[in-house]
């Protein structure tokens, strides 16, 4: 049985990791299950956007420990590594959004730092627990540090304590922490304003965020303005400010 569920329901995928047994540790048929599965995503045009949830009380423990732990079972050159999991998050031209409403442990935060919007129930808990395995939270500081304040984000690697998931949300770590009866209403309702967005042009905001910050002021506003001129110049644009002055929905707009 795979550790990770993939469907799809209308315009949105939803990926599930699902190895409660392991506490949906990242061993290497889970990481390898959840890169797949983005890239079917990623390939399947009439899916929109990407829900990344779990089965059981735990979203996502860290490493997989009795998978490091045995020998050589990190010699796997053919094996899809974490990093590129949090790569093709942040790089998926659709919106990814992590729904966590059970524990998330190391690489679990990382994943909620990856996606794009992040939602957790208010009691979840969360930990850079790697200090007290004798490691550090070296792969997942590339997305958790863009989101954490500095002097927050060394008291967190440092003391490896665990917190809330409201506390989580107060640390950037998170998008928002929900009571526990609100969480599927709180995601369907971003899906449904997502799913109002451009196809294109939710795959150019992203781009934005991830982009703009890395470049000088001056190569950025020369660069934004091309590619601003090349949006408003797309048949997607056209289709969207039609509707607008048309008082109707986009064509891409579906009406469940």
């Amino acid at each position: 049985m795979s550790p990770v569920v993939y469907s799809v329901e209308g315009n949105v995928a939803t990926i599930t990791l699902d190895d409660k047994e392991n506490r949906n540790a990242l061993g290497n048929a889970l990481t390898a299950g959840i890169y797949q599965s983005l890239n079917t995503a990623m390939d399947d045009a009439s899916v929109r956007a990407i829900v990344l949830t779990h089965e059981g009380t735990v979203f996502c423990a860290g490493a997989n420990l009795k998978e490091r732990s045995a020998q050589n079972s990190d010699v796997d050159e053919d094996g899809v590594g974490f990093d590129q999991v949090l790569s093709l998050i942040q790089t998926c031209p659709k919106p990814v959004i992590a729904k966590i409403s059970g524990a998330a442990m190391g690489g679990g935060i990382g994943l909620a730092c990856a996606a794009d919007i992040s939602i957790a129930t208010e009691d979840a808990k969360f930990g850079f627990t790697e200090v007290r395995l004798g490691v550090a939270p070296a792969i997942i500081s590339v997305v958790c540090l863009s989101r954490m304040r500095r002097g927050e984000a060394m008291e967190a690697f440092l003391r490896g304590n665990k917190f809330s998931g409201k506390e989580a949300a107060n640390l950037g770590i998170v998008s928002r922490a929900v009571h526990a009866d609100d969480l599927e209403t709180e995601i369907q309702s971003i899906l449904d304003d997502v799913l109002r967005g451009g196809p294109m042009a939710l795959a150019a905001a992203k781009r934005l965020i991830n982009e703009i910050p890395e470049k000088p002021v001056d190569e950025a506003f020369t660069w934004a303005a091309d590619f601003s001129s090349a949006l408003f110049n797309s048949e997607e644009a056209a289709e969207g400010m039609a509707a607008f002055l048309e008082k109707r929905d986009a064509r891409w707009v579906i009406d469940e």
